[in-house]
């Protein structure tokens, strides 16, 4: 599947983690603030309900008097009214909450999958993403906003609890909550298991999405190579492996609890025997013994539902991680803090300091390695001028690619600078130059919508008369107005619902729609039929006349009349010409043009 490798996390409760993703609840302070104020109130209630029925019990029903049982019957009904107000308020804020959580930390994840450069998305799966922007924040939404909810209330009833069993009776106060030490030990045993189990699960969570992610997106690959059942044989090691962590730390959680419930009944028993005790030797109201009994059973409820949200903390705490990575990544590739000052940044851009783009382009001892540490160019030299129509061929992996991401900017030099139009283009917002680029894919990839929003797509301001008039200089028009919606038509999910040479012509008609400085054809004729590239071959002398452009090519008749063509081999110039001149050198490129003209002329024999 992917050999992408996660990245490992703390492996303890973190504090520090928590303290981090509260900064990013700001908007919900105040809801907060007033959940647990509300929790504050229903446990105090919850406190004073066996108070009342000890009352109850010695006031009234014991002494078989009923003076003032109106008013205590009156004020208990107060309390319940008050208590159903109470749980439908921290239902209703504790929803609104959890669900604006969710959409604050969607909306931030994907504003920073905007600004992430290439590289991000080189290293990292698109089930990855997928994983953090849908489970592990809604796991965190559901966790910050109901586990709020149940701290407040369980520390809260607790502490009050512990302080009304000590005043009722402090010897018995303390016989009782004998279990607790014990129980905080194993608590802290327990949850260890459970965090660390837990994180395996998000992590092979992540995994099996990644797969999934794969698997559709590789459908059609997977089945042309009969892969069907080593991909199943593979999902299922994933699944296995899921069900396996899955259960261990079920088994973890489901021996947790027993053990509460069974110390929380020693507790309760040993306040029935030495309570019962009292009682009998008239130490003890009976109205006391039965708040007591009471206060006992719900004193261990709480720490039940703490020990839960501990659980789901620490359970949480591996998604709060993640989502964590991507929300403060860092781009490799930034504007400075002058720039933005000046130009804007990406998703704020200041248009009215931007300078026009001429053309003229320089790349000065530029030296370029990948990440993974793969040296693609050493003290690379070129200088372009403006309108030029610069050829890029060469071996795969000779470095032709690296050079057009690197005057796009989606990379940045090692060492080096690029110049555009004399100044080094890091003194320029992305913003303004990616804003000034038309780039056309070897494999094109639509929208899904009608074709004529997938031609604005390239300019926001870009008005219907413009999109078609677009599609009209790369010859994408009449095959458009030949279908039976025209540019209404609906493309389908990446527009699988036309062919690759269709989807081509509609983003070579997107990339001009906004007029750019800067035009990059990516061998965007390599896996188009023969007529399709004509089409092509005849747009790109209109479009690319007075515009810098660039032209990477596996198809030589497509540049033929390139300003300038450089043969590329190991990330160095090997050959430097125009069509005519590299064929007068009979090196490389003369042997690579007369190897296709002689594919083309076979081919067409057979025609």
């Amino acid at each position: 599947m992917t050999g992408f490798t996660e990245k490992e996390y703390s492996k303890n409760l973190n504090l520090g983690i928590w303290k981090r993703i509260f900064k990013y609840m700001k908007n919900y302070k105040k809801n907060l603030y007033i959940l647990i104020l509300i929790m504050l109130s229903v446990a105090a209630i919850d406190i004073i309900f066996p108070l009342m029925t000890r009352i109850a019990i010695d006031d009234y029903v014991v002494p078989g008097n009923t003076d003032g049982l109106i008013r205590f019957s009156f004020i208990y009904l107060i309390l319940i009214v008050i208590q159903v107000l109470n749980v439908w308020a921290f239902i209703a804020i504790a929803g609104k909450v959890e669900m604006g959580i969710q959409y604050d930390i969607r909306k931030l994840g994907f504003k920073k999958l905007q600004e992430l450069s290439f590289t991000y998305y080189d290293k990292t799966p698109i089930g990855w993403i997928m994983a953090r922007m849908t489970s592990d924040v809604r796991r965190l939404g559901e966790t910050i906003s109901w586990g709020i909810v149940d701290s407040a209330w369980g520390l809260t009833f607790m502490i009050g609890v512990a302080i009304v069993l000590f005043f009722l009776n402090f010897k018995l106060a303390l016989i009782t909550l004998s279990v607790v030490p014990i129980l905080a030990l194993l608590s802290i045993y327990f949850q260890k298991k459970i965090l660390n189990s837990y994180r395996d699960v998000r992590k092979i969570n992540s995994q099996i999405t990644g797969a999934f992610s794969e698997g559709i997106s590789g459908a059609k690959t997977t089945k042309s190579l009969v892969r069907e059942n080593e991909n199943l044989k593979e999902f299922t090691s994933l699944t296995i492996n899921m069900r396996f962590v899955s259960i261990r730390a079920a088994i973890f959680s489901s021996l947790f609890l027993p053990i509460v419930l069974t110390l929380g009944s020693i507790g309760t028993g040993l306040a029935l025997w030495f309570g019962g005790k009292g009682v009998m030797i008239g130490n003890i109201s009976y109205g006391t013994f039965v708040a007591f009994l009471s206060y006992t059973t719900l004193f261990f409820e709480p720490v039940r539902e703490l020990a839960r949200v501990f659980s789901e903390l620490q359970s949480a705490q591996a998604s709060a991680e993640r989502i964590l990575s991507l929300v403060e990544m860092e781009p490799d590739i930034r504007d400075s803090e002058e720039v933005i000052l000046k130009y804007g940044d990406i998703l704020n851009p200041r248009y009215e300091n931007w300078e026009e783009i001429k053309g003229d382009i320089e790349f000065q001892n530029v030296s370029f390695q990948y990440q993974s540490g793969e040296k693609v160019l050493e003290k690379f030299n070129l200088k372009i001028d403006s309108g030029e129509t610069i050829a890029l061929v060469g071996e795969t992996g000779s470095g032709k690619s690296t050079i057009v991401n690197l005057v796009c900017r989606f990379y940045e030099p090692t060492e080096g600078s690029i110049l555009i139009d004399g100044i080094d283009y890091k003194e320029r917002s992305l913003s303004w130059l990616h804003s000034n680029i038309g780039y056309v894919l070897q494999s094109p990839h639509l929208f899904s919508g009608t074709i004529l929003e997938n031609i604005k797509y390239g300019s926001k301001n870009a008005s219907d008369d413009e999109a078609i008039s677009a599609s009209k200089k790369v010859n994408a028009h009449e095959f458009i107005k030949g279908l039976e919606n025209g540019y209404n038509t609906q493309v389908g999910e990446g527009g699988g619902k036309l062919s690759t040479g269709q989807k081509q012509l509609i983003s070579f008609a997107r990339a001009i729609v906004s007029n750019p400085s800067l035009f990059v054809l990516d061998e965007a004729t390599s896996s188009i039929d023969t007529e399709t590239e004509k089409k092509i071959q005849d747009a790109i002398e209109k479009v690319l006349k007075n515009r810098t452009s660039f032209i990477i090519a596996h198809r030589l008749s497509t540049i033929i009349n390139a300003d300038k063509i450089l043969v590329i081999k190991k990330g160095e110039i090997s050959e430097y010409g125009n069509h005519f001149e590299l064929l007068d050198k009979k090196g490389y490129y003369y042997r690579l043009y007369n190897n296709q003209f002689k594919k083309q002329s076979s081919t067409n024999s057979w025609d």
